[in-house]
């Protein structure tokens, strides 16, 4: 990890609040309104949705270069979506455990290393959502166990062709696009294993 630039410092006046009211909460999200005052100053009505778990996400790469991924229906957008495994770790719990979790009850894989690659705030204007996101290496076969809402699919694909895939637009899941392009960044500067690197910086046309 590189050290973090000068130029990245705070600037202005931070938020500032006034009043809040939860408004709606369930086992996974709570949304309070806010009356705050902005930056500038200015009265403002705001919304935050604060998340109880840590959004978790994988990208399972094994030895020959190829990808395992998951399908299945999402509700919000009410489309059929190609992601890696991902899931959520409650806030008490390391995340590894989370996504240790995530990985064998989607797709029935261990893996022997794990590494956290990337941690991305989702939609920081109105939700305080952290994710977590791993490249799991050395996988084995392990059970599966899923949720009794999820009906999945599991298909194991070239890093390239997913790669593709995603920036294309055709897995447009921001978890997995982001993961994937880090594996990819990370391949380039020479952060993998070179005969994995090889596989991953691959054409997906050869």
């Amino acid at each position: 990890m590189s050290e973090k630039p000068p130029w990245l410092k705070a600037h202005g006046t931070p938020w500032g609040v006034t009043r809040e009211t939860v408004v709606y909460d369930n086992p996974w999200i709570t949304l309070t309104e806010y009356d705050a005052v902005a930056p500038t100053g200015r009265p403002a009505l705001y919304g935050k949705v604060t998340f109880k778990n840590r959004a978790i996400g994988v990208v399972p790469l094994h030895a020959d270069g190829t990808v395992t991924l998951v399908g299945q229906n999402r509700f919000p957008h009410a489309n059929y979506s190609w992601e890696i495994p991902e899931g959520g770790a409650p806030l008490d719990e390391d995340p590894l455990d989370g996504a240790k979790r995530e990985l064998a009850e989607e797709v029935g894989l261990q893996a022997a290393d794990w590494r956290l690659i990337l941690t991305m705030e989702l939609s920081n204007s109105i939700t305080d959502e952290i994710c977590h996101g791993y490249l799991a290496l050395d996988l084995t076969p392990t059970a599966t166990a899923p949720d009794d809402t999820e009906d999945l699919a599991i298909a194991r694909v070239p890093f390239a062709e997913v790669l593709d895939a995603a920036v294309s637009g055709h897995m447009p899941d921001s978890l997995t696009v982001a993961l994937l392009l880090r594996v990819h960044h990370m391949a380039v500067k020479g952060e993998l294993p070179a005969d994995l690197a090889r596989l991953v910086l691959a054409d997906a046309r050869s």
